[in-house]
């Protein structure tokens, strides 16, 4: 089994930064990708960025890139969303994910990932 355990969100003004991290225990941890979904109140969750866990190939939404920046460090197993210019629209609960499994799949699709973590909660006043 594996854990995925975030940290990093709270309460930032808009134009402000934010970094998240989100940290993989367990058994021996391997994915073949990682990301970040986001979950605003009333919605449903959304991607918001992926980074292919090996080979470091990055996935971003429209409405993140150029602000956010997703990275790891493997020896670490460790995620991170570098939030940028935030803005009051980001304010949502940040969740980490993993994929473990095999074969085909998309960065962008929340179904293909089996590994969640609790969630970080980010807020952006105006």
């Amino acid at each position: 089994q594996v854990q995925l355990v975030e940290s990093g969100g709270g309460l930032v003004q808009a134009g402000g930064s934010l970094r998240l991290s989100c940290v993989a225990s367990g058994r021996t941890f391997t994915s073949s990708i990682m990301g970040w979904f986001r979950q605003a109140p009333g919605k449903e969750r959304e991607f918001a960025a992926a980074i292919s866990w090996i080979r470091g190939i990055t996935y971003y939404a429209d409405s993140v890139k150029g602000r956010f920046t997703i990275s790891r460090d493997i020896a670490k197993n460790t995620l991170y969303l570098q939030m940028n210019s935030l803005k009051p629209e980001d304010t949502a609960v940040y969740f980490c994910a993993a994929r473990s499994l095999s074969g085909s799949y998309s960065p962008f699709a929340r179904n293909d990932y089996n590994y969640w973590g609790q969630g970080t909660q980010v807020t952006v006043s105006s």
